[in-house]
């Protein structure tokens, strides 16, 4: 079993996030867990290293610099060794106590378990209803079929993890991105808490790079309604030239600059718009051309303990790696 939580300025949830992580994967068997410290500006990356200096189960991992959650998470997956692997939240507002009714929703055949969430508690109403705009908008205008209301909370099993793996999106969008491989999934309805303590990564300028992403990224529906808006405007424009050339012809025509300056804007925004669109998707492209890796990481840290069963005793090796 391996879990895997990408952390940016946790260091207030961080000793309870891994009270709780410690206790139900306790009851799972072996486990290992995975904490990967996003740029942190505050002691988390600290905190991190002495949490895995007391616990042999616990490996840390240290980035660059704040690459972004989807990619520390992609960090983290990258480096699992389980069969079973559950990616979750630090704020603990997905309550990693449901692990074992997702390991029970796996033994029955399933490849991923995802959490649903049938409420929100903590949030604002703003926050909760441009999230439930989002994903209809979402399910809409993709071919992926994305479950509505879910976040990257959910278990998986390794043949679902190495196809993700896989995958060489530098935009990531992961629940999107686990959608799209198939195999059988299965939603596990729960009420979201309240964040532990501290406060959202996701204020609403990254909320929006966020879903820009994910249209982008699983669906060409904009490029189409920028084809449909340029024919429209085609058809109009042609119109207003009838009209244009037909006042004219039988001496109409009147000086003024508002119908002019209508048509202007007009065309002038949809031609923005278009390329606005032509843009985000030209701009992906880019990026993904350079081929530069995902993740860099500075440092990854663990403790192995082996036990000498013969003289009943411990011992300890610091494992450091600078990468």
């Amino acid at each position: 079993m391996s879990v895997v939580v990408a952390c940016f300025d946790e260091e207030a949830v961080l000793r309870e996030l891994h009270r709780r992580i410690t206790a139900v994967c306790q009851k799972v068997g072996d486990y290992e867990v995975i904490l990967v410290n996003d740029g942190s500006r505050d002691g988390t990356w600290n905190l991190m290293r002495q949490l895995a200096d007391a616990d042999p189960h616990l490996a840390v991992i240290n980035l660059s610099r704040n690459h972004g959650h989807q990619l520390a998470l992609t960090a983290g997956l990258t480096f699992v060794s389980g069969q079973r692997i559950l990616i979750i939240d630090a704020d603990l507002q997905d309550p990693p106590e449901l692990l074992p009714q997702m390991m029970r929703l796996m033994d029955e055949g399933a490849d991923v378990v995802y959490g649903r969430r049938r409420r929100r508690q903590g949030e604002t109403s703003f926050k909760t209803l441009t999230a439930k705009l989002f994903y209809r908008l979402l399910e809409y205008l993709t071919d992926v079929k994305i479950p509505t209301d879910t976040g990257d909370f959910r278990l998986m099993n390794r043949r679902s993890l190495d196809i993700l793996n896989s995958m060489p999106e530098q935009s990531r969008f992961i629940r999107g991105m686990v959608s799209w491989i198939g195999l059988k999934q299965v939603p596990l309805a729960y009420d979201r808490e309240p964040r532990f303590a501290g406060e959202t990564k996701y204020p609403l300028l990254k909320m929006v790079r966020f879903a820009v992403d994910a249209i982008t990224g699983f669906s060409i529906v904009p490029l189409r309604i920028a084809s449909i808006l340029g024919m429209i405007m085609g058809v109009t424009s042609v119109m207003m030239l009838s009209y244009t050339l037909g006042s004219w012809a039988f001496g109409r025509t009147v000086e003024g600059w508002t119908s002019l300056s209508t048509i202007v804007l007009t065309m002038s925004s949809a031609q923005l718009l278009v390329l606005g669109i032509l843009g985000e998707y030209l701009g992906r492209l880019y990026i993904q051309s350079k081929g530069r890796p995902l993740f860099i990481i500075d440092t990854f840290y663990t403790v192995a303990r082996a036990v000498n069963q013969d003289e009943n005793a411990e011992g300890t090796e610091h494992v450091v790696e600078a990468l």
